[in-house]
């Protein structure tokens, strides 16, 4: 004859969760890892404040080009940074890229500077860089100016 084992306590109706806890874990830390890696872009750094003035070669030309509110060019070809006066200017990205190819054939070792007016086209300040870097350009830096309130550096 068989005996059935006496059970001490009677089934328990409560549910498990040990295992979901631990796969809940393992999707979390599965999410922290990839989460960062789905960010698409470049990642840069703006400066808070003013930067301050990169130091130029005194043998070095200079070309600060300059674009316009209403999306013209304009540059100045010289030994130090001018952004106030005008050597020549451009309607179109093609001629400034004609006009500023003929400049850097010329001497290679030129520094081009560019700086755009507040309500100019973010759209046209890049097409007016890109026109520049298939104009022969490997040199180029960008001007901002300090924000109110700030000194110059």
């Amino acid at each position: 004859m068989l005996v059935k084992p006496q059970r001490k306590h009677g089934p328990k109706a409560e549910m498990n969760v040990v295992p979901y806890i631990d796969v809940m874990l393992v999707l979390l830390v599965i999410f922290m890892v990839t989460a960062p890696m789905l960010v698409q872009g470049v990642k840069i750094e703006l400066p808070k404040v003013a930067a301050e003035a990169m130091p130029t070669e005194n043998e070095r030309q200079i070309l600060t080009l300059s674009v316009k509110a209403d999306g013209g060019f304009y540059w100045n070809l010289g030994n130090e940074l001018n952004a106030d006066d005008q050597t020549d200017s451009a309607i179109g990205l093609e001629e400034m890229r004609e006009k500023v190819a003929a400049i850097i054939a010329e001497r290679g070792d030129t520094q081009v500077y560019v700086r755009a007016d507040d309500a100019a086209d973010y759209g046209r300040v890049v097409a007016g860089i890109a026109e520049l870097q298939r104009g022969g350009v490997v040199n180029l830096g960008l001007i901002t100016e300090a924000p109110p309130g700030q000194p110059a550096p």
